[in-house]
């Protein structure tokens, strides 16, 4: 099923063991602190993990995503209740004279063709204030990852306090120059079920993403290549950038 870990409530369940607090989570932590954000709009929010702890610490956060179910663990988070929470895409928020606006856990590689993406990004201007800020990251294509979503290399066991242990793995469906389609499988141990959740992301360069950016009407790009603000080189994981709404 396509992308099931988004609608799956067993799935669902397992989203937070598998994407917990971490150095991203840290990076836009600091982010809305250093830029003194008070409104915070965080567009693919899923479980809602970066929203409620903005929120726990003053911040107005809104928080949008096209996942009912997602959003159902993300309301019953502590500070779920500070929340404001959308049901839909970006173009929902309208101008809302935010500070800040993310997309984080690689949100920004879904949006498949450039026009989706190109619509977001139309969309987190329109939401922010001038001089606002969007901030998100992408992959580094240059590094190709996905030669590790093997099933010998990604093999991983998590144990869920309602099902039980769960192997998890992911497995290459077809790779084209900007697009990678792939399978995570889940295997629970306790009825012997496997579930397949297939996915695609687009991979973009630097260079794609900073002329979407700028023909969306943003400016003054900062780009780091880790989580730790190190500058982008070829070999960077990741393709970070804060942009600012001209």
């Amino acid at each position: 099923m396509t992308d099931s870990h988004y609608s799956d409530p067993r799935l669902v369940a397992l989203y937070d063991a598998l994407n917990p607090f971490a150095a991203d989570t840290r990076f836009y932590l600091d982010l809305a602190a250093r830029t003194e954000a008070s409104r915070v709009v965080d567009i693919g929010c899923g479980t809602g993990l970066l929203a409620c702890e903005l929120a726990q610490r003053g911040h107005i956060v809104t928080g949008v995503d096209p996942s009912r179910a997602m959003l159902d663990v993300a309301r019953g988070r502590p500070g779920g209740g500070r929340v404001k929470w959308i049901e839909g895409d970006a173009a929902r928020l309208g101008a809302m004279n935010a500070d800040l606006a993310v997309m984080t856990g690689h949100v920004a590689q879904v949006f498949l063709d450039d026009t989706s993406f190109d619509i977001t990004l139309a969309a987190a201007h329109a939401a922010l204030r001038p001089g606002g800020r969007l901030a998100f990251e992408s992959r580094n294509p240059l590094v190709s990852p996905w030669t590790a979503w093997t099933p010998e290399k990604s093999r991983r066991m998590i144990d869920d306090t309602r099902h039980g242990a769960v192997e998890i793995w992911q497995q290459p469906v077809d790779v084209k120059p900007g697009r990678v389609r792939f399978e995570t499988c889940y295997r629970f141990a306790g009825d012997g079920d496997t579930v397949v959740s297939v996915s695609e992301l687009r991979f973009r360069t630097r260079t794609e993403l900073d002329d979407a950016l700028r023909n969306a009407g943003f400016s003054e790009m900062e780009w780091f290549g880790d989580w730790f603000r190190s500058p982008v080189h070829e070999a960077s994981r990741e393709l970070i950038v804060v942009a600012t709404r001209g």
